[in-house]
């Protein structure tokens, strides 16, 4: 489902492009395959013999770039291109990316996904020594590091600036002769490198974005990594070597999609995977799996060929909704489900179903698909997920920052199957999650971020430390 309906919201997406005759345009299309990873804002900054020029709007990338005059007068051999959906900042033009610098000894284009949790602490010591802040978006922060550094070169100062900053971050540079990639030393954000047939480079958040241009994947941004490509190729440089992987869990569950792969493990399989340990973890007797479109979709086929129950078409997304339609409310957003979905009446009347989605939220969403059900004359709807409960915020650059805004965090299993009117409700568990997934990594939880889940957070929150401690004391009620 989309996140204007689920209200569970990654924040961006990057991709960009080194020695291509049309750079603006493969980023388009690159930035097209992404655009599930942000929907407020677009843009592309572009690098003709040095000079860097860009354009940025609110709004779906087709909206942004409505007109084909915007992207011809985008002229040049390289870009980087960003989708938006804000966790830090609001969501006025100032804060889409990629920001273009304009200094007097040179230009440079910055796109970021993450989020920094010690963001407040670095703009109060920013602004106290003079710096001037044109958004209030936390990407801004890592070019006022970079400006004030000491160091001899730019990449001197680029790895001093890297180790101010914390958090989660995967941030793409344009300089007038190099783009850049950096990874955080956890690696929670997806970060790929690849080789288009005519020699160029290609940076993207997702493997899928290589696909849809035709670029071979040639090896993932590891954690604590520098990627340098310029005219001599690519260059491996790192700017920390204290790392621990943590991939963000919620990009296998919810965030990627299917066709692409994070540290080699196909989103599609790993969800299928989760689908088919699901059903061993919670079986019952049904007539019907039916998944929820389009992230569960996966998950639900696994659990239907584990369980070998018949997977059905029981739900149908529509898929050409406007999306000024739905607005971030509660009224809205029921509205919003029944706009989004239809059951279909002649799979499900009279019988037994299992629902399977990949997450429960707010439990909003979850209530109005089980109604969506009944109404269509299903007798009995049970619901499994394939995600552990999301109990805790994250702060790494998914916008669940308070314990109030999820149903688990304060509800009991049976509290919230009674609330959102199923017959039975079960999650799958956190080791048949990490085992459904599969990572091999020599680190806690094998390599992902459990946070979500667990409360377990794999660095300091700094910042959003004392907001996280008066979290858990809050009780909120979702009845």
């Amino acid at each position: 489902m989309s996140y204007e309906v689920k209200s569970l919201n990654e924040e961006c997406g990057i991709f960009g492009v080194w020695g291509h005759p049309d750079a603006a345009r493969v980023t388009y299309f690159g930035l097209h395959s992404l655009q599930h990873r942000g929907q407020e804002g677009a843009g592309i900054v572009v690098n003709q013999e040095g000079i860097l020029d860009g354009y940025r709007g609110l709004g779906l990338l087709s909206e942004v770039f409505k007109d084909e005059r915007q992207l011809n007068n985008l002229k040049g051999t390289a870009a980087i291109g960003h989708v938006r959906y804000a966790t830090a900042g609001n969501g006025s033009v100032d804060n889409i990316q990629p920001f273009l610098f304009k200094f007097y000894d040179t230009s440079i284009g910055l796109a970021h996904n993450g989020n920094l949790t010690n963001a407040r602490t670095l703009r109060r010591e920013l602004e106290t020594d003079g710096a001037i802040f044109h958004s209030n978006s936390d990407t801004e922060i890592l070019m006022h590091l970079i400006r004030r550094s000491k160091e001899t070169t730019f990449i001197g100062q680029l790895k001093e600036a890297l180790n101010k900053v914390k958090g989660g971050f995967a941030y793409l540079l344009m300089t007038e002769n190099a783009m850049i990639a950096a990874l955080d030393p956890n690696g929670f954000r997806p970060l790929s490198i690849g080789q288009m047939k005519n020699g160029s480079y290609v940076v993207a958040s997702e493997t899928c974005a290589l696909e849809v241009i035709g670029a071979a994947f040639i090896r993932d941004v590891q954690p604590g990594e520098l990627v340098i490509i310029n005219e001599q190729g690519v260059t491996i440089d790192t700017y920390t070597t204290d790392t621990q992987p943590a991939i963000c869990a919620m990009e296998y569950i919810y965030f990627a999609r299917p066709d692409s792969n994070i540290a080699g493990v196909n989103v599609h399989t790993a969800r299928k995977n989760m689908g088919r340990r699901l059903a061993q973890e919670a079986s019952v007797a049904a007539d019907m799996v039916v998944g929820v479109p389009n992230s569960s979709l996966s998950a639900a086929s696994g659990y239907a060929e584990a369980s070998g129950i018949p997977y059905e078409m029981g739900l149908v997304k529509n898929q050409y909704i406007a999306r000024t339609f739905i607005q971030p409310t509660q009224e809205l957003r029921e509205q919003g489900v029944r706009m989004k979905l239809s059951a279909v009446r002649g799979v499900v009347e009279g019988k037994k179903v299992i629902m399977v989605d990949d997450s429960i939220v707010r439990g909003t969403t979850s209530r109005r698909i089980v109604q969506l059900l009944k109404e269509a004359g299903a007798k009995e709807v049970h619901v499994r997920i394939a995600a552990p409960p999301l109990k805790y915020p994250c702060f790494y650059g998914i916008d669940i920052q308070t314990r109030k805004e999820l149903i688990a965090a304060n509800h009991s299993i049976e509290e919230i199957c009674e609330e959102i009117g199923a017959d039975s409700l079960s999650f799958l568990s956190e080791d048949g999650l990490i085992d459904a997934i599969g990572l091999t990594f020599d680190a806690p939880y094998s390599g992902l971020c459990m946070a979500y889940f667990n409360g377990d957070y794999p660095t300091p929150l700094y910042d959003y430390e004392e907001k996280y401690q008066a979290s858990l004391k809050e009780k909120t009620s979702f009845f």
